[in-house]
Formats: structure tokens, C-alpha cells, sequence
């Protein structure tokens, strides 16, 4: 790709962001972008193909953005913190990014904007490993994630369909502490309990180690690895 083709490319990206900023996806047609960028509407399609892709690009260069700040923020010594932050910035780039959220987590049809969504559960993963890591996670990590990722994914959209002055702030907060208290030994819902019970506690440790099994030493047979895992599974109350 030539300098004057990334270059006419960013501007077309440039142009659809701000038109999409200011009137939404309505306001994102061929003629409204082409003009905006000053090309012609046939450059339009031989950059992106149709509409579609031109909107594809669009979200995966503004998902792309996002994911760099992520990256550049440092890890909250609390890892539970961590995820609960995670969770807040997802929701906050839903409701500053409808359309493109909207592409990329709920109208996932074409391989790019489904590869963005795997990319961000895979980060999601990453956070709560670090929970389950800490001994802190009573379920295991992909029943975690899975409930995450759904029950963000539906509050999300929820608020995006509300107008903003109709968004009650608390929803968010009430949804992600309710996750929490079904994943957590010792989420704010149930620290005020005298103590963790006797099962949580050995179901957080199973979870626990079973996150950090595939870094342990050589000194398992591939056999003994897979038979403790399902050992460490059936602790955690994983069925299979």
C-alpha cells in the first residue's frame, strides 16, 4: 500500500468517524463520506468494497484505539479492582461508540468484526485468570467469562437503546456487583458474611490452580495433567 493510498485511506476513516459522531449511522452514506473526504465515490469502494466494509474498518480502527489505552494502563494491585474497571471502560466505550459496538458485539457478520470480539473476550480472560489466580474466583474461568461478557454485553446495549437522559447510572454499577457475587468468595455483596463457607473455599483454590496448570514444571505425565485438571474441575463444581 503507497503513502497516497494510506494516506486517502485515513481520510475516508477520518471523514466516516466524524460524520458518524455527529449524526450517527445515518448520517454515514457514500455520498455524505466522499464528499467529506473529497474522493470520489468509486475510491470509496476500492478502499473498502461497500459500506459494510468501510464501516467495518471504521469499528476495528476505533476498537484498535481503545485496546492501545487499555494496554498502556497499569494493573490494579487488586485484581477483582481490575475487572471491575475492565467493566466500567466496556461500557463506557459502548456508550461512546454505539454503532461501532454495535458492529463489532452484536452484528458480528463478517470475520474482521468477529476476530475484534474474540479479541476483546480474550482480554477479558486474561482479567479474571488474574482473579482466579489470586484464589478469589468460586466458579471456574470460562463459566466466569462467559457470564461477564454476556451480562455486559446485554446491560450495554440496554443503555445504548435508552436516550441518555432517560440512562439510569446505577444499572451498570447493580449488574456488574450482582456478576461479582455469583463469581467472587468475597465480592462487596459478600464481604459483610462472617465468614466464606467451607466449599467456596476449596472451590476457589481448585479454580485457582487449575489457572495456573499449565505453567507447572514438566514433572506430569500429559495423562496426570488431564486427570488432575478433571479433578480440580469436579473441586470447582465444573460439570462436564
Amino acid at each position: 500500500m503507497t503513502e497516497r493510498t494510506t494516506d486517502v485511506r485515513a481520510r475516508i476513516l477520518r471523514a466516516a468517524a466524524e460524520l458518524l459522531a455527529e449524526g450517527g449511522r445515518e448520517a454515514v452514506s457514500t455520498r455524505a463520506v466522499s464528499a467529506a473526504a473529497g474522493v470520489q465515490a468509486p475510491t470509496l469502494y476500492r478502499q473498502f468494497g461497500d459500506m459494510r466494509g468501510l464501516l467495518d474498518a471504521l469499528a476495528l480502527e476505533t476498537l484498535a484505539d481503545y485496546v492501545r489505552q487499555k494496554a498502556t494502563r497499569e494493573h490494579a494491585a487488586d485484581p477483582v479492582e481490575d475487572l471491575r474497571r475492565g467493566w466500567d471502560l466496556h461500557v463506557s466505550f459502548g456508550l461512546a461508540n454505539p454503532v461501532v459496538f454495535a458492529l463489532i458485539y452484536a452484528d458480528p457478520t463478517t470475520a474482521a468484526t468477529a476476530s475484534a470480539g474474540r479479541e476483546g473476550e480474550a482480554h477479558l480472560h486474561r482479567l479474571v485468570a488474574r482473579v482466579a489466580e489470586a484464589g478469589r474466583l468460586r466458579v471456574d474461568v470460562a463459566h466466569a467469562v462467559r457470564l461477564i461478557a454476556s451480562t455486559g454485553l446485554g446491560v450495554t446495549l440496554s443503555l445504548i437503546r435508552m436516550p441518555p437522559e432517560a440512562r439510569d447510572p446505577r444499572l451498570s454499577e447493580s449488574a456488574r456487583e450482582a456478576v461479582l457475587a455469583a463469581i467472587l468468595t468475597d465480592s462487596r455483596s459478600t464481604r459483610a458474611s462472617a465468614e466464606t463457607s467451607g466449599a467456596d473455599r476449596v472451590a476457589a483454590r481448585a479454580v485457582a490452580l487449575r489457572a495456573v496448570l499449565p505453567e507447572a514444571p514438566e514433572g506430569l505425565s500429559r495423562a496426570e495433567r488431564q486427570l488432575l485438571g478433571e479433578w480440580l474441575d469436579r473441586l470447582a463444581g465444573v460439570s462436564r
